[in-house]
């Protein structure tokens, strides 16, 4: 039978518009749409948006079958904003949960957010987003911790929140000039309303990541770096200068990890071999010790100990990806240009 998506409008319970935004996720925006509807409905009433941007795979057409409303847009510059933007305007409900086409939603996590939301000073709750398939590459597999954070109130949410319709009002939404970070700079501004944004511990979604190559996982840091140039510049002089020292610190990360491996050419031609070998045993006994802290660092989000130290190699492998995103987005801001969506995903089998 096909899921019915549309609200009872006589029902006095909350209405929460579902907006949930895509590009050629195929068999995973079904799997999605599947997923809400299972959603613990004895709290809320729901309405389901698909926002899609300019797909090739048929998605909007199957998603119309299913009964979602179905918005389409098709920006000369697509961004994950100007969808998330799109489906808000057009929602009906009190609350707004985002989310991603390529997640699939918990299903009693809306209910007990929604009790959270009693709390008039809480303009976003989010939970925890974790990988479906952590097995599908060893990308994957650290990026799903990526994902995890402790609880209670935060500087900003994930891509995957419930949040008040007239808070995002207020703030009139997220920028749609930027192609990454729209969430943290849109809670920045929430934040600086005076609205609280809260991470419960509760799981929320399982993601597709579906990195499975190395062009694929540099592409998805490059896009990192861009949004720590970007949104970092932009407020660099305010009181609260958003990702200014990430960006900074990455800069200086970045720079020393390429330059490790030309330090250790000069060492070799430049010194005594018997030098040479000695401070590069050093040098590989301070980057063993550096890693050794990162992973015990990340110890608490899992108990698996060759995990921590893949996150650990990850955590300062992709400072390089990042680096050289955050050039390219200085370098276009020179030349007064703006790069278009970047990304890192190829389209989902249908």
């Amino acid at each position: 039978m096909t899921p019915a998506f549309s609200a009872d409008t006589l029902s006095p319970l909350p209405l929460v518009s579902v907006v949930v935004i895509g590009r050629n996720e195929g068999e995973r925006l079904m799997h999605c749409l599947d997923a809400i509807e299972r959603c613990d409905r004895s709290r809320c009433r729901l309405e389901v948006i698909y926002v899609d941007s300019n797909s090739s795979d048929g998605s909007p057409q199957r998603a119309a079958a299913r009964g979602v409303q179905v918005l389409q847009v098709q920006p000369l510059r697509p961004s994950a904003a100007l969808g998330r933007n799109a489906g808000w305007q057009a929602a009906q409900g009190e609350f707004v949960l985002f989310l991603d086409g390529d997640t699939e939603l918990q299903p009693d996590f809306v209910s007990q957010a929604l009790a959270t939301m009693e709390q008039s000073d809480v303009a976003i709750c989010w939970g925890h987003r974790r990988e479906s398939h952590p097995e599908q590459s060893w990308y994957v597999r650290v990026l799903d911790l990526d994902w995890i954070s402790r609880s209670g109130d935060t500087e900003f949410c994930g891509g995957d929140a419930l949040v008040r319709r007239v808070v995002l009002q207020q703030v009139q939404g997220f920028d749609e000039q930027l192609i990454a970070g729209e969430e943290p700079e849109m809670c920045r501004r929430i934040r600086a309303a005076g609205h609280r944004i809260v991470h419960l511990d509760l799981p929320m979604t399982q993601h597709d990541l579906a990195v499975t190559t190395w062009s694929a996982y540099w592409r998805r840091a490059f896009r990192t770096g861009h949004a720590y140039a970007e949104v970092s510049a932009r407020y660099r002089h305010s009181q609260d200068p958003l990702w200014l020292r990430e960006s900074q610190r990455n800069l200086v990360h970045g720079a020393v990890l390429l330059a490790a491996p030309l330090l250790l050419v000069l060492m070799w031609a430049l010194l005594p071999a018997l030098w040479a070998l000695g401070l590069s045993a050093l040098g590989g006994l301070m980057a063993l010790l550096l890693l050794a802290r990162t992973a015990s660092r990340c110890a608490w989000k899992s108990p698996d100990r060759s995990t921590c130290w893949m996150y650990a190699v990850h955590s300062h492998l992709q400072q390089i990806p990042i680096l050289f995103g955050q050039l390219a987005q200085k370098w276009d801001a020179c030349r007064g240009r703006r790069r278009q969506l970047i990304e890192y995903k190829t389209p989902s089998g249908s």
